[in-house]
């Protein structure tokens, strides 16, 4: 790989959404961003449809939700991976700011 493909993104401080990989530009396949939830609030439910997700929470808490019938407690130092075809959604629960990273990547072959 040249030095061309290297990338070194620096993540903000704002409450706002940052886009890191778009999937086009950046890299081959993976899309990625930094994700602000502030308290009570949700990312909004969604599906993975063809894709496999990865979330790495780097502050706060909450709770992320798997076809609305499983729950998991996620936050600071919490890792979570999300398989194709599966319905979510992350919550924050906590008083503090949740800030994360998904990157969602296609999955190869048919879903598992």
């Amino acid at each position: 790989m040249s030095q061309k493909n290297v990338l070194v993104i620096d993540l903000n401080d704002s409450p706002e959404y940052q886009r890191l990989l778009d999937g086009e530009n950046h890299s081959l396949a993976i899309r990625s961003g930094r994700v602000y939830l502030a308290p009570a609030k949700a990312c909004g439910t969604h599906s993975t449809k063809d894709h496999e997700e990865l979330l790495v929470f780097l502050a706060g808490s909450g709770e992320l939700i798997i076809e609305e019938t499983r729950s998991f407690k996620v936050g600071r130092g919490k890792v979570s991976y999300i398989p194709p075809n599966t319905t979510h959604d992350v919550k924050n629960t906590g008083n503090e700011p949740l800030i994360y990273i998904y990157c969602v990547a296609p999955a190869p072959g048919p879903a598992r």
